[in-house]
């Protein structure tokens, strides 16, 4: 039997906690993550079956000084195992833990990250969205040629994409909001 094994896997910007459970289940099952790269590529590593929570902190700033971030959540019993697009992924086992641990103390830090993560991800793609797609739409059904009148098509798809994405992302984003006032 191979030691390593290779899965690709998606989970949208606001799919964390979801990439969580899956990287769990994983672990449960005898095979915990060594490395994640783009894109959406994780590397498994044969283990004892063991139930590990993992957990993940999106945190550029944490990445400008990563010996500090680092310290800080290993001072409090996480492993740090590495970064995927901004992500740092961590873990840690249950036997380890006291009660329901994660490395967002309250909701709070939870929506504190939700919003970081839009600063880092979704703005960048409300400015490709308003300074490219779009006009490129635009451009291209207006225009005389067939062929540009076929990749205005791939520009709305694109379109349609980054709103699915965009209300997602609001959808969770606004389910935490309500969360933290309750």
């Amino acid at each position: 039997m191979r030691d390593t094994k290779i899965k690709l896997a998606f989970f949208t910007i606001p799919e964390y906690e979801k990439e969580q459970d899956w990287l769990r289940k994983q672990h449960n099952n005898g095979w915990k993550l060594i490395s994640a790269t783009v894109p959406c590529i994780y590397t498994f590593e044969k283990c004892e079956p063991e139930d590990v929570v993992y957990q993940l902190d999106y945190n550029p700033d944490g990445i400008q000084r990563k010996a500090e971030y680092v310290q800080m959540f290993k001072d409090c019993g996480w492993e740090y195992i590495g970064d995927m697009v901004g992500y740092s992924y961590f873990r840690k086992p249950v036997r380890e833990m006291n009660g329901e641990e994660e490395i967002f103390c309250d909701d709070e830090s939870k929506l504190d990250m939700a919003r970081r993560v839009f600063r880092g991800r979704m703005v960048p793609l409300l400015v490709i969205l308003f300074l490219i797609i779009i006009p490129q739409i635009i451009v291209n059904i207006r225009s005389e040629y067939i062929v540009q009148q076929n990749l205005a098509w791939i520009f709305v798809a694109l379109f349609v994409f980054y709103i699915i994405l965009f209300c997602q992302f609001g959808i969770q984003y606004m389910k935490l909001k309500e969360k933290i006032r309750r």
